[in-house]
C-alpha cells in the first residue's frame, strides 16, 4: 500500500485534529481542505502549488498585501530585539510609539489609546470603559447599552451582547446582558422609505431621539459601525446617521461607541470611516488592518474624559482591571507602526477612490441576472447575494450552494468566502484596478454556474 503523501497527511489531520472557527466540521470533513503555505502580494499559495487571487483580504484586514518588504523588515528588525514583554506595569518602545501615533491620526476627540489582540476585544474593552466611566462617576445606573439589529461587533461575550446577529449569536442569549436595539439604517431605508436615504436618516435619528429622550439616565452607550453594517451584509448607513447620533448623544449624555474594526484603515476611501462625517466618538475600536494584516493587534482610543475618570489614589480602585497577557506585542506594535508609515505617504489613500469606483462599474453587470440579487457596496468592500434562479430566493441555507460556487471561483483561481448567502468582495486595499476585473469577472463565471458544480 503506498504511502501517504505530505499533503494528504496535512489534510487527515486537518479533518482530525483542527476544529476551525465559524465552520460545520462535518461538512468540512467531506470538503478538499484548502490549506494555504505562502503568499506573496495579492495572491494565496496552498501546498501543492495552486494560486488565487486574495479577494477577501485574508478576513478583511490584509492591507498592502502579503509579504510586504516594509513589513517584513520592520517584523524581523524587532524580532533581533524582543519578541514579547508584558505591558502589566511595563512597556516598550514600539506600543509608546503606536499609541502616539494613533492618537494624532484618529479624530481628535480621542486622546489616549489601550491595546488588545483584536477587533472583539477592542468593542469589549470599550464597553468595560463605557459602563465604568459612569460608575466611576457617580453614575452606576448608566449601564444600558444601545445597538443595532444585526449588528455585529465580535464573538467574545460582552461583543455578542451588543451584536444582533441571530445565526451567529442566538444560542448565546442566555449568557448575555440586555440592552435597547434600534432599526438597521438601511433596512429603514429601503423597507420604509423606498431607497430614500435622507428621509431614512431622519427617521432612524428620530427614532434614537426618542429612546434617549425616555432612557437616557439608563443608558450608557449607543455602539454603531463604522458606517456600514458589514457581518450583515454590506448594509450601508444612509449619510448623517453617524453624526447625527453624535449630536444626540452629546445632547442627552451618552458616550458614543463607533466600531471601526472593519472600516478603518483606509477600507471606506478614508483612513477613518468616521471622519466622512466629521464624527469624534467618545470610544473607538479599531483593529484588522491595524498591522496591515500581519499580527493580531486591537486598540481602544478613549477621550480625555473617560480617561480622567479612571484617575484616582490607588486606594479608590478606579483603575481599568482588564489586560491579556499579550496585549502591546511588540512585534505587532512594530509592524503597525510601519502600517502607518505608509498609510502617512498618501499614495494608497489617494488610488483608494478610483478603485472604489472600478468595483462599483464591475457591480453593474450583476444587476439583473437571475441567479443574484442586488450588489451593495460600501467603499473597498461589496457583497452580491447569490439566488435561486427558479425562484428568485435565497438557496436553502443547509444545501451550501454558496460555498459550492466560492470553491468553484477557487478553482479559477479567485479565493472569496459566502457571509450567508452572499458572495462578499473585501480585496486588500493594494489591489490593481486589473485585479478587481478578475475578481468581479470570476464571480460572474462561479455564480452563473451556480449549483451545477
Amino acid at each position: 500500500m503506498p504511502s501517504m503523501s505530505e499533503t494528504e497527511m496535512l489534510k487527515a489531520w486537518d479533518r482530525r485534529y483542527f476544529w476551525h472557527p465559524f465552520t460545520q466540521m462535518q461538512c468540512y470533513g467531506d470538503d478538499d481542505p484548502w490549506i494555504i503555505e505562502r503568499a506573496e502580494g495579492h495572491y494565496l499559495y496552498d501546498v501543492d502549488g495552486a494560486r488565487c487571487l486574495d479577494a477577501v483580504a485574508s478576513l478583511w484586514c490584509n492591507v498592502h498585501g502579503h509579504r510586504h518588504p516594509r513589513l517584513d523588515a520592520a517584523l524581523l528588525e524587532q524580532l533581533g530585539k524582543v519578541a514579547h514583554t508584558t505591558a502589566l506595569g511595563a512597556s516598550n518602545p514600539p506600543a509608546i510609539r503606536l499609541a502616539k501615533k494613533l492618537v494624532e491620526c484618529t479624530p481628535e476627540s480621542l486622546q489616549h489609546c489601550f491595546f488588545s489582540e483584536d477587533g472583539s476585544e477592542a468593542v469589549e474593552v470599550a464597553i468595560k470603559m463605557a459602563a465604568q466611566y459612569w460608575a466611576n462617576i457617580g453614575r452606576p445606573q448608566k449601564h444600558l447599552f444601545l445597538t443595532l439589529d444585526n449588528a455585529y461587533h465580535g464573538d467574545t461575550v460582552g461583543a455578542v451582547s451588543v451584536g444582533g446577529f441571530p445565526l451567529f449569536h442566538e444560542v448565546y442569549g442566555h449568557l448575555l446582558f440586555p440592552t435597547r436595539r434600534l432599526p438597521s439604517p438601511y433596512v429603514l431605508q429601503w423597507e420604509q422609505c423606498q431607497g430614500d436615504a435622507a428621509q431614512a436618516a431622519k427617521l432612524w435619528l428620530n427614532t434614537l431621539e426618542v429612546v434617549l429622550l425616555a432612557e437616557k439616565d439608563h443608558i450608557a452607550a449607543l455602539i454603531l459601525e463604522g458606517g456600514v453594517q458589514g457581518a450583515a451584509g454590506i448594509l450601508p448607513f444612509p449619510p448623517g446617521v453617524l453624526s447625527g447620533a453624535q449630536k444626540l448623544c452629546n445632547t442627552h449624555e451618552v458616550l458614543l461607541v463607533v466600531d471601526e474594526v472593519a472600516t478603518g484603515f483606509g477600507r471606506s476611501g478614508q483612513l477613518f470611516s468616521c471622519q466622512k462625517e466629521q464624527v469624534e466618538p467618545d470610544l473607538l475600536a479599531l483593529g484588522k488592518g491595524l498591522s496591515g494584516g500581519y499580527l493580531p493587534i486591537a486598540a481602544t482610543l478613549t477621550s480625555e474624559a473617560i480617561y480622567q475618570a479612571f484617575l484616582a489614589p490607588f486606594g479608590e480602585a478606579k483603575q481599568f482591571y482588564y489586560g491579556h497577557t499579550f496585549t502591546a506585542n511588540p512585534l505587532a506594535a512594530a509592524v503597525a507602526l510601519e502600517n502607518l508609515s505608509i498609510f502617512a505617504e498618501g499614495y494608497l489613500l489617494s488610488e483608494i477612490p478610483n478603485k472604489i469606483e472600478k468595483l462599483r462599474a464591475g457591480l453593474e453587470v450583476f444587476h439583473h441576472q437571475p441567479w443574484a440579487g442586488e450588489p451593495r457596496q460600501f467603499g473597498l468592500m461589496a457583497a452580491i447575494p447569490l439566488r435561486d434562479p427558479a425562484t428568485g430566493a435565497a438557496y436553502p441555507y443547509g444545501e451550501r450552494v454558496e460555498y459550492m460556487v466560492c470553491k468553484r471561483a477557487r478553482e479559477m483561481g479567485v479565493y472569496s468566502r459566502p457571509l450567508g448567502d452572499l458572495l462578499t468582495i473585501v480585496p486588500p486595499l493594494s489591489v490593481t484596478e486589473q485585479e478587481i476585473d478578475t475578481i468581479l469577472h470570476t464571480l460572474f463565471d462561479a455564480m452563473a454556474e451556480g449549483r451545477t458544480q
